[in-house]
């Protein structure tokens, strides 16, 4: 399945693999920082999905937050299982693009080119340390502005005016960090409202950066292993998200990896002239 193209603004590596249902980029940590750059500079408006076998395995069950990921300008592979059956599907250049890492870029790139970054989510201390963190490890970098909206859903009238205040920013990169799906919903409910060029959905990468929660060792990261690593880091929280997720999706991979090796053998079959 492919996804839906990108602007003409976007990358020129613009294909996508079909993850169980999601189309997922085939790309680099470089190629999504060039697409990111483009639309800046066409003043496009899209946004990204970070997303990663949670956000694949919640995709099948909900099938407008499926029609979300397919119709986002760009979806990355934020785990190493989507990068590893990206390239067993034949997309042998696909490297993990992890949204700790892509905001690291990002804000090392915006320092350099003047863009300017609005932070959306979080609790108020986390958005002001994040600020504070990443301003000092690049001093030239603009902050537009940062929200901690509540936990509870806004009124009409109080979304309005979180549209008002970031607009009135004028920031070219709006960092969404309400957790999968909570901040792919709002990010297709604002497009087009939110008149930034970008809106990137990185989760918990505020708390990363920020420093108020602990990364998985790189060791953990590469071999796939950042789900546990959280498990034990938040077991009352997150084990009833992985008892379903980490089995489900490992089954469901499996199966579709074997589908697709037999259909040629079917085709081939089906196609072939009958003997008389």
């Amino acid at each position: 399945m492919e996804g839906r193209g990108l602007s003409s603004a976007g990358v020129r590596h613009n294909d996508r693999v079909d993850i169980l249902g999601v189309g997922v980029s085939s790309i680099n940590l470089d190629d999504a920082v060039e697409t990111i750059e483009r639309w800046i500079g066409a003043r496009s408006r899209n946004y990204v999905c970070i997303t990663g076998v949670h956000g694949v395995m919640e995709s099948r069950r909900d099938e407008h937050l499926r029609r979300i990921h397919n119709e986002a300008g760009m979806v990355t592979p934020d785990g190493m299982p989507l990068v590893w059956l990206s390239r067993l599907l034949g997309k042998h250049r696909t490297e993990r693009v992890y949204g700790p890492d892509l905001m690291r870029k990002m804000t090392a790139v915006s320092s350099q080119r003047g863009y300017r970054q609005f932070y959306y989510g979080g609790s108020e201390w986390v958005a002001d340390k994040l600020k504070q963190v990443l301003v000092n490890a690049h001093p030239e970098l603009e902050v537009a502005g940062a929200i901690c909206p509540p936990f509870r859903e806004l009124t009409p009238e109080e979304d309005q005016a979180v549209v008002d205040v970031i607009n009135a920013a004028r920031p070219h990169i709006v960092w969404v960090g309400l957790s999968t799906p909570k901040q792919e919903f709002w990010m297709a409910e604002h497009l087009g409202r939110i008149e930034a060029p970008v809106m990137v959905g990185v989760g918990a990468a505020f708390d990363f950066l920020a420093g108020t929660k602990r990364q998985a060792p790189l060791w953990m990261q590469r071999n796939g292993l950042e789900w546990l690593f959280r498990l034990c880091s938040e077991p009352r929280r997150l084990w009833r998200r992985y008892a379903y997720i980490v089995p489900g999706f490992t089954i469901l991979a499996v199966g579709e990896l074997v589908r697709r090796a037999i259909r040629p053998f079917e085709d081939g079959t089906s196609g072939s002239p009958s003997r008389k």
